[in-house]
């Protein structure tokens, strides 16, 4: 079976959705941001401040081209994952793109309390959200082989979508 990559803003449902293909399907499961972490043995925020975003950016791209090899194998992607081509690149080779998308209120509910997310540090507010999210929201949707809405929606109706949206 393909890799299916799940994109999106923060907070818009990746590492739930991923959670539950992974139980449920028995992909393997790759949570990116979790990898980077503990290769690198610090924090996100920690990643950003000593090393900068640039770095942070590399280490993403450097995992997505060493997953070309993996099938069957749910990727929850970093916010900002899609921003490159390259890594677009990288996981169109071995796999669909899923965009979960979220209003920017919804998103704002299920990260206000969450200080692991430096680009919005400092900026905990439904109007940055929107303003960050539509600066995204080209890139996603030119990365994407199909849209779920994750608005008021429960996981197994969301993963439903998915699965059939990607022919799985």
């Amino acid at each position: 079976m393909q890799n299916i990559f799940l994109i999106g803003f923060m907070g818009a449902g990746k590492s739930t959705i991923a959670r539950w293909l992974h139980r449920q399907k028995g992909m393997r499961l790759i949570e990116m941001d979790e990898m980077i972490v503990r290769q690198e043995k610090m924090s996100i925020s920690q990643i950003f401040e000593t090393k900068g975003e640039e770095y942070f950016r590399k280490l993403e791209t450097d995992l997505l081209e060493g997953l070309g090899q993996q099938e069957n194998t749910v990727v929850s992607c970093g916010g900002g994952v899609a921003m490159r081509q390259c890594n677009v690149d990288a996981m169109r080779k071995s796999g669909k793109i899923v965009y979960l998308s979220a209003s920017p209120q919804t998103i704002y509910g299920r990260v206000k309390n969450s200080h692991d997310r430096p680009l919005l540090e400092g900026n905990m507010n439904v109007e940055y959200i929107t303003k960050l999210m539509e600066q995204r929201l080209p890139k996603y949707l030119a990365a994407a082989d199909l849209t779920v809405k994750t608005d008021g929606r429960r996981a197994e109706e969301i993963c439903g979508e998915i699965l059939e949206g990607c022919e799985l």
